[in-house]
C-alpha cells in the first residue's frame, strides 16, 4: 500500500507539471495572437491606384497558395529595373497598404506587395518559419518574371522588416529596407509585457538585430524618434549591427503614420537608398550573366 505522504506529493507534483504545461500552452496563444492580426478581409480591389496591375496567385515551397499584387513601373522609368517586394506589419493584408505601394511607384521602381499566409486571401495560417517561405515565394515570382536578383529590393515593414532580413539571407538581393522594424519579437515583447517571461518562454524569435551581422547586402533603416509602439533605440541597435554600405533615415510620426504626418520625407529616405544603389551599381537595366530583363505587365492587368 502506498504511503499516503508520497501519494500526496505525487499528486503535487502532478497538478504542478500540468499547472505549468496549461501555462506554457497560454502564453503561446497570447504570443500568436499578439504577434500576427491577419484580416481576411479585402477593402479594396488593387484598382483603385488607377495604374496597370496584376493580381496573382502562387504557391510557397510546401504548398500554401498565396496572393499578391503587382505594379510594374512605367516602361519609360529610368528605374524600372528596380522592383520593391513589400513585406507589410503584422496586421491586415495587403489591400489596407496602396497608399504605402503609391509612396514606392513614386521612386519610379516596380512594386510587388505580399501577403503572407493567413492574410487576405492566401490560405493557411501564419507562423514565423512560414512568413519566411512566403516571402521565398514572392521572391521567386519575381524573378521569374526576369528581374535581375541585384534589382530586387526587399522592405518590410515592422515585423515584415524581420521577414525581409531572413529573406536577404536565404536569396541574393539587391538591398534591404528595414521600415519601424524591431530588433526582435523578445526584446519589444519584454518592453510591453515587462511581467510576462517572454524573453525565456516565447518562441516566436523574429530575430532580426543578430541576423542583420550576417547580411551582405546595403541596408537602410528607417525609423521615426515618434514611434510609441517600436522605440527608435531598436533602429539605432538594427543600424548598428548592419553592414556597410548602410543608411539611417528618420522619417515622422507615430509607427503607422508616417505617410500621412510626412509622406515626402518618407519617400525622400527610399529615393536616397536608390541614389547610393544607382551610383555603386550596374547600368539602368543592364541584368547579370544569364538573367532576363523584366516582362512588361499583361494587357488585361489581371493574371490569376
Amino acid at each position: 500500500m502506498a504511503d499516503p505522504k508520497t501519494t500526496r506529493q505525487l499528486k503535487w507534483v502532478a497538478r504542478l507539471v500540468v499547472g505549468l504545461a496549461v501555462g506554457f500552452l497560454m502564453l503561446c496563444w497570447f504570443e500568436h495572437r499578439q504577434v500576427f492580426h491577419p484580416d481576411a478581409r479585402m477593402e479594396a480591389t488593387g484598382r483603385e491606384l488607377g495604374r496597370p496591375f496584376e493580381d496573382v496567385y502562387f504557391c510557397a515551397s510546401d504548398g500554401v497558395k498565396l496572393n499578391g499584387w503587382f505594379y510594374p513601373a512605367e516602361t519609360s522609368s529610368p528605374r524600372a529595373h528596380f522592383v520593391f517586394l513589400l513585406c507589410h506589419g503584422n496586421a491586415g493584408n495587403i489591400s489596407h497598404r496602396l497608399d504605402h505601394a503609391s509612396a514606392l511607384l513614386e521612386t519610379g521602381a516596380s512594386v510587388f506587395l505580399l501577403d503572407y499566409r493567413g492574410y487576405g486571401r492566401s490560405e493557411g495560417r501564419p507562423g514565423e518559419g512560414g512568413t519566411y517561405l512566403d516571402a521565398q515565394a514572392a521572391y521567386a515570382w519575381l524573378r521569374g518574371r526576369g528581374f535581375a536578383a541585384t534589382n530586387l529590393l526587399t522592405l518590410g515593414e515592422s515585423l515584415g522588416g524581420a521577414v525581409a532580413t531572413e529573406l536577404a539571407l536565404r536569396e541574393r538581393l539587391g538591398g534591404l529596407v528595414l521600415l519601424s522594424t524591431f530588433t526582435s519579437v523578445p526584446e519589444l515583447g519584454a518592453e510591453l509585457f515587462p511581467w510576462l517571461p517572454v524573453r525565456w518562454l516565447g518562441r516566436i524569435r523574429y530575430d532580426t538585430v543578430n541576423k542583420l551581422p550576417h547580411v551582405r547586402v546595403p541596408v537602410a533603416v528607417l525609423h521615426s524618434r515618434a514611434d510609441t509602439l517600436v522605440g527608435f533605440p531598436h533602429a539605432e541597435r538594427n543600424f548598428a549591427a548592419a553592414n556597410e554600405p548602410r543608411l539611417l533615415w528618420e522619417i515622422a510620426g507615430d509607427h503607422n503614420d508616417f505617410l500621412f504626418v510626412d509622406r515626402p520625407r518618407y519617400v525622400a529616405g527610399v529615393n536616397e537608398f536608390l541614389r547610393r544603389l544607382e551610383l555603386a551599381g550596374p547600368e539602368p537595366g543592364q541584368a547579370t550573366s544569364g538573367e532576363r530583363r523584366p516582362v512588361p505587365p499583361n494587357p488585361g492587368g489581371i493574371r490569376r
